[in-house]
């Protein structure tokens, strides 16, 4: 029997393998953004105790791990103050991610949802920005 999900995956890989540097940062906002909403909803949830703390455990970690990708990532020599910042950013939100997972508390990650959501969507706006400024060139516009 086929894979159902296979499409899906292809597609996704295929987004990956043509996604500018400033697209592919979006969708590593979007993956870290997507396991904390899922760890809120485990923390809201009803369901067996154990499961619950698994699904927090993994999702929060998910997110964890997206956020060491994207430190990794930053040139701190050429990015300079913003660099160093975006660097503290991402070490703060980890920390405060790891103290929820340890506690199981969800004040934490609604917190690092709010400031991530923040960065993501300013991040989301440069880069609109800067297509709409390259297609405005390639007009002759700009």
């Amino acid at each position: 029997m086929a894979n159902p999900y296979g499409g899906a995956r292809a597609y996704q890989a295929q987004s990956v393998l043509t996604a500018s540097p400033g697209q592919l940062v979006l969708m590593l906002f979007d993956g870290a953004l997507r396991y904390i909403g899922q760890a809120q909803e485990a923390f809201g949830s009803g369901s067996d105790n154990s499961k619950r703390i698994e699904q927090i455990n993994s999702s929060l970690v998910k997110a964890q791990n997206i956020l060491v990708e994207l430190q990794a990532t930053l040139n701190l020599d050429a990015g300079g103050d913003y660099a160093r910042n975006l660097d503290r950013l991402y070490d703060y939100y980890i920390r405060r991610l790891f103290e929820a997972n340890v506690k199981k508390v969800v004040d934490p990650v609604n917190e690092v949802e709010r400031l991530l959501r923040q960065l993501r969507d300013g991040w989301a706006e440069m880069l609109r920005k800067e297509e709409a400024t390259r297609f405005e060139r390639a007009r002759g516009v700009a």
